[in-house]
């Protein structure tokens, strides 16, 4: 199974397009703010919108039937964007170059885009910047990104994409006209998530799930092998009644080590979706039991972001957990 292509790759666009239609008409109109913050879940197609509008805005070749920012693929501004060698557009992300993945955006890096601004565009139109994400910031890196903003350069243009609005610094927000990415409608995603990940529609809907509705995030989640993870997930949850049982301390061990710990995520975030269609399967059936399940989601995902923040034991945490649901389980049975 193919991993997905990164945005920079990506020419086409599904799925709802309000937010390019309102960057388009800001073009045509010559009323182009100089920075955009673009929200969305993750894998709903951020940095796919973010390179898109770069291509048009570096001078790529407009190509209608890939959608309303859709460039030429063959063009020369879309091929220089596709080897990461237009000297008009600067890239800052988490992952270095190298492709090792960083905790945060490094404040060296933010501090590149004054000097880059401050250059006329060498070979289009504007000069293009991609923050990917505004979340990765650290304090550092957002005040030494302000001052950018503070002063909008002339032909110039920053992308900061960001899942939502909350933990970026609010003097950022308050500088940057706000689009939403929306993910497509289910069927149309099941569909593409389906062709593209080369699996049957009902294992796109696993999938979708577990990427909450983001067709680029299911997708990735495909390669990643996260149906297996899915499956197991399910074996877990159906032993929770009496009588059956899964051989959990064993599975619990594997997380400690090496590619566990994404295992564990995966399958973990999988049984909480599974204790979130319980808790709405039982609200019209068992309000008492429907309350049970829904506060073991929220602690769940409380657990989650404590083992995210301090690295505590993933083996105990997930035993506790079945534990815990299984307790719940036996006590509706």
């Amino acid at each position: 199974m193919s991993a997905p292509p990164h945005p920079r790759e990506s020419f086409d666009w599904i799925g709802p397009d309000a937010h390019e239609r309102a960057f388009a008409d800001a073009m045509d109109r010559g009323r182009l703010h100089h920075a955009w913050l673009v929200l969305g879940p993750e894998g709903a197609g951020r940095a796919t919108f973010a390179y898109r509008a770069a291509r048009r805005l570096l001078g790529a070749r407009s190509s209608p039937a890939r959608g309303v920012l859709g460039a030429e693929a063959e063009d020369p501004v879309s091929r220089l964007v596709l080897g990461r060698s237009h000297p008009d557009l600067a890239v800052i992300q988490r992952e270095a170059e190298d492709g090792r993945a960083r905790r945060l955006i490094p404040v060296e890096e933010a501090r590149e885009l004054p000097p880059f601004f401050s250059k006329t565009p060498a070979a289009a139109p504007y000069r293009v910047a991609i923050v990917d994400t505004a979340d990765d910031l650290n304090p550092a890196s957002a005040n030494a990104l302000l001052k950018t903003l503070e002063e909008p350069p002339e032909r110039g243009v920053i992308f900061l994409l960001a899942r939502a609005v909350g933990g970026i610094l609010p003097t950022l927000v308050s500088r940057c006209r706000r689009v939403v990415v929306s993910p497509p409608d289910r069927e149309a995603a099941i569909g593409w998530v389906s062709r593209r990940a080369e699996v049957t529609e009902a294992q796109a809907a696993v999938l979708l799930d577990m990427a909450r509705g983001a067709p680029g995030g299911a997708w990735r989640l495909a390669a990643a092998d996260a149906l297996e993870a899915a499956r197991t997930a399910e074996e877990i949850w159906r032993g929770l009644a009496p009588g059956k049982g899964h051989d959990l301390p064993a599975l619990a061990e594997s997380f400690r080590f090496g590619p566990g710990a994404e295992r564990f995520r995966l399958i973990f975030e999988r049984l909480m979706g599974l204790v979130r269609d319980e808790a709405i399967l039982e609200a019209a059936r068992n309000p008492r039991r429907a309350e049970a399940w829904a506060r073991a989601w929220t602690e769940m995902g409380e657990l989650k972001g404590r083992l995210e923040a301090v690295n505590l034991d993933r083996a105990e945490a997930f035993l506790a957990t079945t534990s815990r649901l299984r307790a719940i389980a036996r006590a509706a049975s």
